[in-house]
């Protein structure tokens, strides 16, 4: 008797151990993994915050984080990458035209407003004759230092200039010779306007966070939220529709993923949607 009983249980042992393998192993199949490049703050910290959403709906992030605006549409292009998440709509279409790349925009998320820091005024408007401003190299980005710079009633641009493609030669007045020096990387912004360099210097939302700065109480201009500069995921043009990058899509353009990232960065970061 003892033998037959324990015959039993070996058997349903046995069967349950199979059930739990085959369950594991349907799980795992079901499973989609998508290696995405992004920067450290804010895009790497946002997956972060959804990959356990995700999960639940199958999808795995493999997050790679990267230190310079180069490499991660290179890695994209190359087929190392299924998506990125690092740069603005404006950025992705001189890469396209300077590279013959097909690149697409697979949905926005968040804005990250540039903004003037100054340790020498405290407006914008209070800059002096041949003061030198500090920017970026990063080009794409010109136009909406210019925008700001314009709004002030501090320059003028050549007419019938598109406003994203702008560049610094298109200036057409600037009455108080102001100096606009451009050959930085964007992520030495914040250490060059702490060390007092420049009469103010122009940092990107996402350099400012990371160290530390926050633009809605220290900078002396900040970007309008209207604007084109949307960070988004990119994708190669055949992977838009894949259904995990549609999940990703949605689950970062969701209001509680929106909400998430304006009171974490306490408005530092915008989402795209206007939610709070």
């Amino acid at each position: 008797m003892k033998k037959k009983l324990l015959s039993i249980v070996a058997v349903l042992f046995t069967a349950f151990l199979l059930v739990g393998c085959s369950s594991s192993s349907n799980s795992s199949k079901k499973m989609t993994t998508i290696k995405i490049g992004a920067s450290a703050v804010p895009h790497a910290q946002i997956l972060r915050h959804v990959a356990p959403e995700l999960k639940k709906q199958g999808v795995n992030l493999k997050i790679t984080v990267f230190q310079d605006y180069v490499m991660p549409n290179k890695a994209l292009a190359n087929g190392e990458l299924d998506a990125n998440y690092f740069q603005h709509i404006p950025f992705l279409e001189q890469w396209n035209r300077q590279n013959h790349g097909t690149l697409v925009n697979a949905g926005g998320v968040h804005i990250e407003p540039i903004a003037v820091f100054s340790k020498k005024v405290k407006k914008l408007q209070d800059l002096k004759k041949g003061a030198t401003i500090i920017v970026s190299s990063n080009t794409p980005d010109y136009g909406r230092i210019l925008t700001l710079f314009r709004d002030a009633g501090l320059i003028t641009i050549k007419k019938g200039v598109k406003i994203t493609q702008a560049n610094f030669s298109d200036i057409a007045s600037n009455p108080r010779h102001l100096k606009f020096k451009h050959s930085y990387e964007p992520k030495l912004l914040p250490t060059i306007y702490k060390n007092g360099e420049g009469d103010a210097v122009v940092i990107n939302a996402n350099y400012a966070v990371g160290a530390g700065l926050d633009p809605r109480t220290q900078a002396i201009a900040v970007e309008k939220r209207d604007t084109p500069y949307v960070n988004i995921i990119a994708t190669r043009k055949q992977d838009k529709n894949k259904p995990a990058i549609k999940k990703l899509v949605k689950v970062l353009q969701s209001t509680k993923t929106q909400k998430w990232i304006y009171h974490h960065y306490k408005g530092a970061v915008l989402p795209e949607k206007n939610v709070k």
